[in-house]
């Protein structure tokens, strides 16, 4: 029965009436089709649906009751019995007793006892957004909204509230006696805070008075004599950050990420947290993320650290360090772009400071970081750009910091494109201008330049980069300004052949240029700097042709059906005048000794854009390359209609070197292979190179009396020693293996996003954000439906230089995971260096899955970095039922 009410009247009085028998409601069909008049009957005039009282109700009431609808005109009281429902704006009750008074404008709700002390049909109330789940019976006043619940369950945005006695209020704000509150959504949560007074403000916060934390229903000695706990959605809560446990071998037992998340608005989210060690020392960080949708987004942090023990006395630690990273990705949008990827630091930093969450970040060898800003003039073929570069060394502290550098560039105009000849018609010309002022901590050598111009392998000497140095930084900085004009045409030849033809000019400007004079008393060539503008131009030229070449080998018998070869080779000639006679004056022919010995330097050595090449080059290059692939039969296919598949045998092999006919001596320069391949199913790649030096060796002695080893100019097969001397070899091999086959980053992110939205989730900014994180960077988070998982690489590098001093290494790497059960994983990370016959950095994690909550023990059993760390979160609920659940998160709160 359904029945409907509004802006009810006062009935006549009438005559009391006999109530049908409600067991049986009568049809509402069966009443319309009636065609036996009946002037008598009271039903049509005395329907019970229709007799309410007069009140302030504002908009429709429906209710129903499966069983029946008893009215009680003495208390204006109608009664619904069996999975009945009531309904008034955004407010649902359902239950099997509904009882409604309308003199009061009151509801009152329970379930019912059966025979056998059995309760059914218990109360659900929803109103808005808040839904509660009732055990015993509630009050609610549908004018007022506010109500009295016994015994309830409630959903507050992403927390659960329990309590023996609630009391709503209209703005739907509730209070709790004896109650607790929980984020897990389990009948028997993992975990939840019990308090005797509970307040949850809708949109605010959940306020408690003194509580204590339980685990799997047993209490804890945890607890504080107040509790605020954000109630807001995930992405705009704000509240206390918990923080991690563990012990360093230099800084002793921690506190680390302890804090506050703010969130500031819905661009941007921010959090404050700090560590705080035994042995003396504290850290503060802060990080922030923002986006702005269709415009930009992007994060920024900053982590201090200092650290001092006055216990090492031999061995004193005292240090400041800091780390800054920032990212910033523009959306496309617009004729400007700009963008920022920062990752720099003191040098200390990386040495010192233990990362339990980013394993790789403690053996991270050089930070680079970039800034740029480009613009494009519509309308016209010019574009601009800037931008900031930096690179440092963690290793030898050295720091390189290019500040500004900018460009002007002209794309490639074609003027003779309406022309018929090829030639003529693909000619183009393009036009690049670059500045660039470049900082470096490196000392410059002033005096005692090195007439061999060797590169020096012993460490730099470097000035601190810090702020008192920056005037002596910018003095010695090196700039410039580069204008370069290319000029390329392509064209067939002889049908099978593609030509490029192509001249290149440069140009270089400089504000100073560098004097030799040799210095008799010190035995040594010095060096002055002459200020004044000059320039350096040069050009070269260039032809090249070439072709594919593709061989296929058919089998009629066997699995392999057809192997296919792909072969591209290529024939290059540059050309490049002697730019370093005297008639240019680029190069300066300077005595090395007091024998009188001289040799040509260049006046523009270490400069931004180095300058004019030494020498003539008359040069012919060659390379060839080849792809080998295999067609086989598909034993997988269930068609039956022999499906075959297509598989690498070779997925690239190349080799390639040059000719240069104006070279006096060693004409050919070293012939370099390289070859990639991978096998069962691509789990195992392959990469292999070698450097091959087809010129002879022989044995000298030097005037000091050592004998040294040189090339000699003749070919080594003409000397009686083969085909020549590998100088260089390296062989790199990765695999991973795990039951399931691996995924990229886009099938990882569709499939996240598919499970989510089957869950019922709705997608927003902050979702996205966080399944890119997942798809973007996998080993910050573990998969828990894979039973195990197992990476490693091999290194093996050769280097035999002329001097003889032959040098190998080889490193194996592994890390993987694997499930000791449904809910706990063991990770680890590990390698082994053959040359110090030593393991490398080794990292040991213990996982273990608490459906809303997550450990995370991990252990470095030993180096620089010797600690462990014991972190438990309360899982983000966004991502707490899909299959990939986050290790740590920014956004956890």
């Amino acid at each position: 029965m359904v029945a409907t009410a509004q802006n009810p009247v006062r009935p006549p009085r009438e005559k009391p009436i006999i109530l049908p028998d409600t067991l049986m409601s009568p049809s509402q069909q069966l009443i319309a089709l009636d065609t036996i008049p009946n002037p008598t009957d009271s039903l049509a005039v005395s329907d019970s649906t229709k007799m309410m009282p007069r009140s302030d109700i504002s908009t429709d009431i429906t209710y129903y009751g499966e069983d029946s609808i008893v009215s009680d005109f003495t208390q204006n009281k109608v009664y619904l019995y069996n999975q009945a429902w009531f309904e008034y704006g955004t407010m649902r009750l359902e239950a099997d007793l509904i009882v409604i008074d309308w003199k009061n404008s009151e509801l009152y709700a329970s379930g019912v006892t059966d025979s056998l002390g059995n309760v059914t049909g218990n109360p659900f109330f929803k109103d808005g957004p808040s839904s509660y789940e009732i055990r015993k019976e509630m009050r609610y006043n549908f004018k007022t909204q506010k109500a009295i619940i016994k015994d309830v369950v409630t959903e507050q945005q992403d927390g659960i509230l329990r309590g023996e006695t609630i009391k709503k209020t209209q703005d739907g704000s509730i209070y709790m006696d004896h109650g607790y509150y929980t984020t897990c959504k389990l009948t028997t949560p993992h975990w939840h805070i019990s308090s005797n007074k509970i307040k949850s403000v809708e949109g605010g916060q959940v306020v408690s008075g003194p509580f204590n934390l339980y685990f799997n229903g047993i209490p804890t000695p945890l607890g504080l004599p107040f509790g605020i706990i954000p109630n807001t959605p995930e992405e705009k809560a704000s509240g206390l950050i918990f923080p991690s446990y563990g012990q360093e071998q230099k800084r002793g037992l921690y506190l680390r990420d302890l804090g506050y998340y703010f969130a500031i608005s819905d661009y941007i989210h921010a959090r404050v947290t700090g560590d705080v060690f035994s042995n003396g020392g504290w850290g503060l960080k802060s990080q922030a993320a923002y986006k702005k949708r269709y415009r930009f987004g992007g994060s920024f942090n900053i982590d201090f650290q200092k650290f001092r023990s006055p216990e090492t006395e031999l061995n004193p630690v005292d240090y400041n360090t800091f780390r800054i990273q920032w990212s910033h990705n523009p959306e496309s949008r617009g004729n400007s772009r700009f963008s920022a990827s920062v990752n720099a630091g003191s040098t200390s930093y990386f040495n010192n400071i233990v990362n339990p969450n980013n394993f790789a970040n403690n053996v991270t060898a050089d930070l680079s970081s970039n800034i740029n800003y480009s613009k494009t003039f519509t309308g016209t073929p010019f574009s601009f750009g800037a931008s900031m570069r930096h690179s440092q060394s963690v290793q030898t502290g050295e720091v390189q910091l290019s500040l500004p550098t900018m460009s002007l560039n002209m794309n490639r105009q074609s003027p003779f494109k309406n022309v018929k000849f090829e030639p003529l018609k693909t000619l183009n010309v393009a036009y690049n201008f670059d500045l660039q002022n470049s900082v470096t901590n490196k000392v410059t050598q002033e005096f005692g330049v090195d007439p061999d111009l060797v590169d020096n392998t012993d460490a730099p000497d470097l000035v601190p980069f810090t702020p008192s140095n920056f005037g002596y930084l910018l003095q010695n900085a090196t700039n410039g300004a580069r204008n370069r004009i290319p000029v390329s045409s392509n064209f067939k030849l002889f049908k099978y052949f593609t030509g490029t033809a192509s001249a290149s000019l440069t140009e270089l400007w400089y504000l100073k240029r560098i004097n030799y004079f040799y210095n008799p008393e010190e035995q040594r060539v010095d060096k002055i700097l002459e200020d004044g503008f000059n320039r350096v131009t040069f050009y070269s030229t260039s032809f090249s042709m070439n072709t594919n070449i593709y061989g296929f080998f058919n089998f009629k018998k066997g699995k392999i059906q057809t192997i296919r070869q792909h072969i591209q080779p290529s024939l290059s000639f540059n050309y490049s005048p002697d730019f370093s006679t005297s008639s240019f004056g680029y190069y300066q022919e300077v005595q090395i000794n007091d024998e009188g010995d001289t040799r040509l330097m260049s006046r523009h050595q270490g400069f931004s854009y180095s300058g004019a090449p030494l020498g003539e080059s008359r040069a012919m290059s060659f390379s060839i390359r080849s792809v080998l692939e295999a067609k086989i039969l598909d034993k997988n296919d269930s068609t039956g209609e022999n499906s075959t598949k297509k598989i690498p045998l070779l997925e690239n092999i190349d080799l390639n070197s040059s000719y240069n006919f104006a070279a006096d001596s060693f004409n050919l320069a070293p012939i370099r292979i390289s070859a990639r391949t991978s096998f069962f199913n691509r789990k195992l790649s392959v990469n292999m190179s070698s450097t091959l030096d087809p010129y002879a060796t022989g044995a000298y002695t030097n005037t000091s009396g050592t004998e040294t080893t040189r090339s000699i100019n003749k070919f080594a097969w003409k000397n009686g020693q083969g085909l020549g001397t590998i100088r260089s070899a390296s062989l790199n091999m990765n695999a991973s293996i795990n039951p399931n086959s691996a995924q990229n980053q886009g099938e990882v992110r569709d499939e996240l996003t598919n499970q989510f939205m089957q869950q019922g989730g709705v997608m927003n900014e902050f979702v996205e954000s966080e399944i890119n994180r997942i798809a973007t960077d996998p080993s910050q988070y573990i998969d828990w439906n894979i039973p195990w998982n197992v990476s490693f690489g091999y290194v093996l590098s050769y280097s035999n230089p002329v001097s003889g001093s032959q040098n190998i290494t080889q490193t194996v790497s592994m890390n993987g995971d694997f499930s000791l059960s449904e809910k706990w994983k063991i990770n680890f990370n590990t390698g082994f260096d053959a040359q110090t016959k030593k393991l490398t950095q080794t990292m040991i994690g213990i996982a273990r899955d608490l459906h809303c909550w997550q450990m995370n023990v991990n252990w470095v059993p030993f180096g620089a970095f010797t600690s462990y760390n014991i972190d438990i979160r309360v899982k983000s609920t966004i991502l707490q039922d899909l299959k990939v659940s986050r290790r740590r998160s920014f956004f956890d709160n």
